[in-house]
Order: C-alpha cells, then structure tokens, then sequence
C-alpha cells in the first residue's frame, strides 16, 4: 500500500469472549492477517454496545461487562481484503463484518531497526 492509493477496509465486530481453539477470536483473526501478509491490523475494546441479541455490554460499574464489543480494522489493498473475506466467514460465528472503499492518504511504514 502506499500514500495517496485506493484500498479497502474491514472492520469485525465480535465479542472479546469470542474465542477460537482456546485463542481470543480477535487474536486468531489479527494472527492470520499477519501471515497473510496484510499491510495492519488494529483492535479496539468498546466501551459499551449491544449486538443481534439486543443485550447492552458496558464498563458501566453499574453494569459491568466482562463481554464487552470488540471491533478489528485491517486496511489494503481491494484484492488482499477480497482474499480475506472468506477466511472470515469461517472464523466469524456470531458478530458482523462490514467493508468499505477508502482513500488512504498517508502510509508510512517505519524503519528497519538495525539489531
């Protein structure tokens, strides 16, 4: 990927007690974009949020969560996101995935340290 280029973006949401073979299911899922050689992955823990059974997850200590709404991002180019996507569909169970066309207008990879 490179500054100024078209590409594609996911965002999963799941649950962070979603799990695969032991695994947290944002941890398998972020693991086989690395080995797929995707350009990035990013895993943001929600605040609070509901889903398809309408149940509100929250750090609210009122009402606290230890279910809260987990959402992956990974961003490349269309075709490596396409390849991706069926991957997903087996791992994703229960939660959404959603995909969109984006600009990205900066990319910058930092640099080899030497050790």
């Amino acid at each position: 990927m490179t500054s100024k280029s078209k590409a594609k973006a996911i965002s999963i949401y799941i649950s962070e007690s979603d799990h695969r073979d032991g695994e947290p299911l944002y941890a398998v899922i972020v693991q086989e974009a690395k080995k797929r050689g995707l350009s990035g992955a990013t895993v943001l823990r929600a605040m609070m949020g509901f889903g398809a059974h309408s149940r509100i997850h929250s750090t609210n200590i009122l009402v606290l969560s230890e279910d809260l709404p987990v959402v992956i991002t990974l961003i490349d180019t269309p075709e490596k996101i396409d390849e991706f996507l069926p991957v997903l569909e087996l791992m994703v169970g229960e939660g959404t995935v959603v995909s969109c066309d984006v600009n990205v207008e900066v990319f910058r990879e930092r640099a080899q340290s030497k050790d």
